[in-house]
């Protein structure tokens, strides 16, 4: 994927959820750089959970966020294909994750899977596995508890004010070689934002990822989060947020970029009555290395406290 516009830079993007495509790939995809998207695979709630549980696949829910953002279609067909079903047998799942794995399925293996989700992208464009193994993340608590399964340590019904002091997979999962070879061939790795557990991290624990990470000569960026969450990094700063990435990583990252705009009270307590799993603003250390930790105003002027892509997508830009 990285041969027909040899003046762009290549970029290989790590996370999950909605953060990383909603604060990285949106503004990423008009420029000319090669993309490619490391999806976390090991979900095992909601609607991709139960699918992937039901049929025996990876989970699909974190590739069709990244999938739906990289798409070139209308922002209306766009929503069809992210419809959630309410009631009924299909309560919960949302449209694109069924046909996903209805297209898998009917292939029954994955990288003919991949190769035809991406027949849906630019051809700068490319998601990719960062496993195909079935495999499930456990945390162990500072108390000792441990805890099974991802969607049970991103919705915490257990004691959630207990710090995550380890966490690995069940089985051990084996890296793609794609996706190895996309990160040696890259100019700039980010990583982020994402739940610092139970999707950047598990991304990390698979065999071969960190270590192709840490010895590719690519810059390493990482977005650090704007609030904490609850149960899995209560009371973290910027520093504790990279040691952290950092730690499972075993090696260092080359920049930090971090948000310094504090929003009011008001706007944050209006924002957790839809997202009470968010606790506070992360807060910055009094002492930062500032050539390697990079602020900026990077939350929404209005609104939800989220990335403003704009802001965040210049501060990138200068550092690849």
């Amino acid at each position: 994927m990285f041969s027909i516009f040899p003046k762009s830079k290549k970029i290989v993007c790590i996370g999950g959820g909605s953060a990383m495509p909603g604060a990285v790939l949106s503004e990423l995809k008009k420029t000319s750089h090669y993309l490619a998207v490391v999806s976390a695979v090991l979900d095992s709630g909601g609607s991709a959970g139960k699918l992937r549980n039901d049929y025996h696949t990876i989970s699909f829910g974190d590739i069709r966020r990244a999938l739906l953002e990289l798409m070139d279609i209308p922002q209306k067909n766009k929503n069809y294909l992210n419809y959630r079903f309410k009631g009924g047998e299909l309560d919960g799942h949302v449209l694109i994750n069924i046909m996903l794995s209805a297209l898998y399925l009917k292939k029954e293996n994955y990288r003919i899977f991949f190769e035809e989700i991406n027949e849906f992208l630019d051809e700068r464009h490319a998601i990719l596995p960062a496993t195909i193994t079935n495999s499930h993340l456990h945390a162990i608590l500072e108390n000792g508890e441990e805890i099974k399964g991802e969607t049970n340590i991103d919705i915490p019904k257990h004691n959630s004010n207990l710090r995550i002091k380890n966490i690995f997979l069940v089985p051990e999962a084996k890296s793609c070689p794609v996706t190895l070879r996309n990160l040696a061939e890259a100019d700039t790795i980010i990583i982020g934002p994402g739940d610092l557990y139970s999707s950047l991290l598990q991304t990390l624990l698979i065999n071969g990822m960190s270590k192709a990470i840490v010895e590719s000569p690519a810059k390493k960026i990482l977005v650090c989060n704007l609030m904490t969450k609850r149960g899995e990094s209560n009371n973290y700063d910027v520093q504790d947020f990279t040691n952290e990435i950092e730690r499972y990583l075993g090696g260092s990252v080359d920049y930090v970029i971090y948000n310094k705009t504090m929003p009011s009270p008001e706007r944050i307590a209006s924002f957790q009555v839809n997202h009470p799993e968010l606790l506070e603003m992360i807060k910055i250390p009094e002492v930062l290395d500032n050539k390697k930790f990079i602020s900026g105003d990077l939350v929404e002027s209005s609104g939800g406290i989220y990335h403003n892509a704009r802001e965040l997508n210049k501060i990138i830009l200068k550092l690849i």
